[in-house]
């Protein structure tokens, strides 16, 4: 069991590296876009110079280079009113967001895997050019609203919060402190859940995973023991055994640190509680 459990932690911090390099390669895009059109402004200037110095075509060459260079001009107008990242995110722009929808992307909250489910699909707003699928933010959003809802109803003692995921663990725990519920990160020990001869057995009335393919375990026993399930899902998830689903990218550090963020804010809210966290209070310093 320790040697899978090890194997499953080298293939999450692979795919975790994969999408938070995505994330940073879109807010690097306002940059190498500007560093392209400065090359492609060079390579007009040099371009025109060249003409000109051909006395036959002089005439046509400066009329190149003016539209050159009004081209240029417009290319830069553009490249200043761009968003770094790719925005296309979810069908309604109008849409009324717990944080701007620039704070989710910047956090590739939006950003799920290469493949995905039949259950996830109504979840996912389309499939960009390199294969991987964008979750409907405004899904997301509404997700945390709907789950804020339905934990403000239990004592904060019966949530379970899991994470075996490594950048799932400590906003797991941050939340599980935020709202006073219980959190079991890193492995789940079987029988947690279900055998009281255990010294780690609990009861609680619902539990929160952060997926639930790392969670596998947790999932199994809820289910046994007939308790709701949340939980956080990606593209590439089945749905079967969970009750209520966030989607969301589960395995990059911000993402989860933002979706764990939000949800415990708005359970809070809902329980009248005057507490608000920062994002900063769920982000790990590593």
């Amino acid at each position: 069991m320790s040697e899978d459990n090890d194997a499953v932690e080298l293939d999450e911090d692979a795919e975790t590296e994969a999408v938070d390099a995505d994330v940073e390669e879109e807010a690097d895009t306002t940059e190498e876009s500007t560093a392209d059109a400065g090359a492609e402004g060079a390579s007009a200037d040099a371009e025109t110079e060249t003409e000109t110095a051909d006395d036959a075509v002089e005439t046509d060459a400066e009329a190149e280079g003016a539209d050159a260079e009004a081209d240029g001009t417009d290319a830069e107008a553009d490249e200043e009113a761009a968003s770094p990242f790719d925005d296309d995110v979810m069908p309604d722009d109008d849409v009324d967001l717990l944080i701007p929808v620039e704070d989710y992307l910047s956090a590739g909250v939006h950003i799920g895997t290469q493949q995905k489910t039949k259950d996830m699909e109504r979840f996912i707003h389309r499939v960009r050019d390199d294969g991987l699928y964008v979750l409907d933010v405004s899904e997301t959003d509404g997700r945390i609203r709907t789950a804020a809802d339905f934990l403000a109803n239990y004592d904060p003692e019966q949530i379970l919060v899991t994470s075996s995921r490594q950048y799932g663990r400590f906003p797991a725990q941050k939340f599980a402190d935020a709202v006073g519920a219980r959190a079991r990160t890193g492995r789940f020990i079987p029988g947690t859940l279900t055998n009281p001869d255990y010294a780690g057995y609990i009861e609680p009335d619902v539990v929160v995973v952060t997926d639930p393919i790392g969670d596998a375990q947790a999932v199994k026993e809820a289910i046994t023991v007939g308790i709701p399930v949340i939980a956080m899902c990606d593209s590439n998830n089945q749905l079967s055994n969970v009750d209520l689903v966030i989607p969301t990218n589960n395995k990059g550090r911000r993402a989860l640190s933002v979706v764990y963020w939000l949800l415990a804010n708005e359970t809070l809210d809902r329980r009248g509680a005057d507490t608000v966290f920062a994002l900063e209070d769920f982000e790990d310093e590593l």
